[in-house]
């Protein structure tokens, strides 16, 4: 009985590494251009879940693995996606901004799980930092285009 269940779940693992998961990396429209030391941040710990250009591991090709991973490519794409930073308006930039300081302040992002297999990707006290200084000095230079397309219309 034992031999037949461990076929049995063998034949069904095996089956469904054909489901089709998407691991497409779209084009990028928009990157944003930060400094040198912030991009090298950013793309360790970041851009695979936040940009169109993933690197997608061995592990992404393996069910049910690869719905987890893809999973968290979407939802992170979704909420904020580096290779479409011409497709926010000033407001929104801002706000990722702001969120980005928060996220990485209070250790929510990079996520754990990812942290796990991905240990580089660990943002100490000075990535933080630079990435806070960083972030400031954007949300001044979005509310900065804001005020100036303001004083142009009037």
């Amino acid at each position: 009985m034992f031999k037949k269940i461990l076929i049995a779940v063998v034949v069904i693992f095996v089956v469904i590494q054909f489901i089709p998961v998407d691991r497409s990396n779209p084009p990028v429209t928009g990157d944003l251009n930060p400094p040198e030391k912030i991009s090298t941040i950013l793309q360790a710990s970041c851009y695979d879940c936040h940009s169109n250009e993933t690197k997608w591991p061995w592990y992404s090709y393996v069910v049910p693995v690869s719905f987890l991973v893809t999973g968290d490519v979407t939802k992170g794409r979704k909420h904020l996606n580096f290779s479409e930073w011409d497709k926010y308006d000033e407001k929104k930039r801002a706000k990722i901004l702001e969120e980005i300081i928060e996220e990485v302040e209070e250790g929510n992002m990079p996520l754990t799980k990812y942290l796990l297999l991905h240990p580089e990707a660990d943002l100490d006290q000075a990535k933080i930092a630079q990435l806070k200084e960083w972030a400031i000095s954007g949300e001044d230079e979005v509310k900065s285009l804001r005020y100036q397309k303001k004083g142009e219309k009037d």
